[in-house]
């Protein structure tokens, strides 16, 4: 009888599930709210100033002989590794850089636009540990990395299935990109990321891309983003100029991202810490333009700041939130994209310290602007572990904020008012017409926060957000449809796998003879 009880309980819950879960991916978030912007006009332009300044004067080290020779035919002052700019050539180039990116996703119905009022939802990337469907801390695999692109595929408000969510510690370091860029593809049809640990690996994402939108698609159309990492400060390495050469050469965008560690890396200040990271960027930015003109890059950046008792890096802070705004400030000064990291947390379980970095950040993020918002969903321990639990909710605030971000409704308003003359004083609006048709639109109901009574909850079990959100995420995954790959390419990228590792040694790491 329990049995019997039981089985009609849960497939009356997976029917409403299969019904719920078939949300479609929400379009690229269209902004309809003002923007924090703390700086006024003279503020940008003294910022603007001194980072030009520090690209003049002191300059930045550019630790790649390509680089340099590039820099040197373009006609900055080079002085061993480090590199001086001219103001009025960076300027210049900076112009070049697009003011709007489509990212064309292998589903067309997926394409998202980034850049003026338009925004996407990133999530994290580059976990060593997973907390997993148990909420067990562990190593993760490259299955568990295919859980992480299936629930990204699932989500609506996730925009894209990145790229290493979680490092798969089963597959040999040299040959980790290739696996990871193959589950992006197979696993969900949104836009993805693509690896920048080498520009070797670069050049195989290329390859990849050539194979599942065609060898003459990148020459036109955005399908990839790479991600390129600063060593603040005022350092780039020949590492991720490699990578940033592989994907400008193909017309694909740049995250041209300082990586902050305020007090540590940068001064013990906020505003002169935004002033270095302008330098650093611009730098990097330039860089793409020389390359390729016109070729899309993205304003990038990594906030944290650091405890001065610890050393240790802080999420959702006050000051992180200040040097998004002006940032964003500083972006639309210059007209150009700009990313920025949200959702983000450094408590080591999923708790009420994780919550509130990640509304703060959230909150942060969506009124500067950003314009790709990565790690949007999962980080936590400061980026040391992906909490499954974590990733699930995250994504749900994502939808949260996107409704908030998008601005009042209208387009019912005279109908809500006649609505409001049919029921008049005491009435109720439960059973009015106008509330059935509107009721799920009107106002966001969380699926994962409990809002009910306290015997209510308790009859179902006491359950905690993390209990909720493992249940989720599990139903998700018993629900989810792979977005199957055409066969031959399939095959043909299966085929570019196997022939790459062999050529890539296993045991002795990467290096660009391969």
């Amino acid at each position: 009888m329990t049995k019997r009880t039981r089985k009609k309980g849960g497939s009356g819950a997976r029917r409403k599930f299969v019904a719920e879960r078939k949300e479609p991916m929400l379009k690229n978030l269209t902004r309809g709210l003002p923007l924090i912007e703390p700086l006024n006009q003279e503020q940008i332009e003294r910022i603007d100033n001194e980072s030009l300044c520090i690209l003049e004067e002191v300059g930045v080290v550019f630790r790649d002989p390509i680089a340099l020779e590039d820099w040197r035919l373009s006609g900055a002052r080079i002085d061993g590794e480090r590199v001086y700019f001219d103001r009025a050539h960076i300027k210049e180039l900076i112009k070049t850089i697009p003011t709007n990116i489509t990212l064309h996703a292998r589903n067309p119905e997926k394409t998202v636009q980034l850049g003026g009022p338009d925004s996407i939802f990133v999530p994290f990337t580059g976990a060593p540990y997973l907390c997993d469907l148990e909420n067990i801390r562990r190593l993760p695999t490259i299955e568990d990395l295919g859980v992480m692109h299936k629930l990204s595929h699932m989500l609506p408000a996730i925009h894209s299935s990145a790229h290493h969510i979680v490092e798969p510690m089963d597959l040999p370091v040299p040959h980790r990109h290739l696996h990871i860029t193959y589950s992006s593809m197979k696993h969900s049809d949104k836009t993805f990321m693509g690896m920048t640990t080498s520009g070797k690996n670069s050049e195989d994402v290329m390859a990849m891309c050539d194979i599942l939108f065609g060898e003459d698609y990148l020459e036109t159309h955005p399908v990839v983003t790479g991600n390129v990492n600063g060593n603040s400060p005022l350092v780039w390495d020949a590492t991720m100029l490699g990578a940033l050469r592989a994907f400008c050469k193909r017309n694909q965008p740049v995250l041209c991202s300082p990586f902050v560690l305020a007090g540590a890396n940068t001064p013990a200040s906020t505003v002169p810490s935004v002033v270095q990271l302008n330098a650093e960027a611009l730098s990097c930015l330039a860089y793409t333009q020389v390359v390729r003109k016109g070729a899309p890059a993205i304003y990038g950046h990594y906030l944290a700041t650091v405890s001065m008792r610890s050393g240790a890096p802080m999420a959702g802070t006050p000051e992180i939130s200040l040097m998004n705004f002006m940032i964003g400030q500083l972006a639309r000064y210059y007209d150009v994209p700009w990313r920025t990291s949200s959702l983000l947390g450094g408590s080591k379980l999923f708790d009420a310290q994780a919550g509130y970095e990640s509304a703060t950040t959230l909150m942060a993020t969506l009124l500067s602007g950003a314009h790709y918002i990565w790690h949007s969903a999962g980080w936590n321990e400061a980026g040391l572990h992906c909490s499954i639990a974590k990733f699930v909710v995250d994504a749900e605030q994502c939808a949260m904020g996107y409704r908030m971000t998008e601005g009042p409704y209208w387009d019912d308003f005279d109908e809500a008012l006649a609505a409001l003359r049919d029921v008049g004083p005491g009435g109720h609006y439960l059973g009015h017409p106008h509330t059935l048709k509107n009721f799920e639109r009107g106002f966001f109901m969380s699926k994962l926060f409990d809002n009910n009574s306290i015997e209510q909850w308790k009859a179902e079990g006491s359950k905690d957000t993390v209990q909720r959100a493992l249940e989720y995420a599990k139903n998700l995954l018993t629900e989810y449809e792979e977005p199957k790959l055409d066969q031959l390419k399939d095959e043909e990228l299966r085929t570019y796998i196997e022939r790459r590792e062999r050529e890539i040694p296993a045991d002795g790491g990467l290096n660009e003879k391969n």
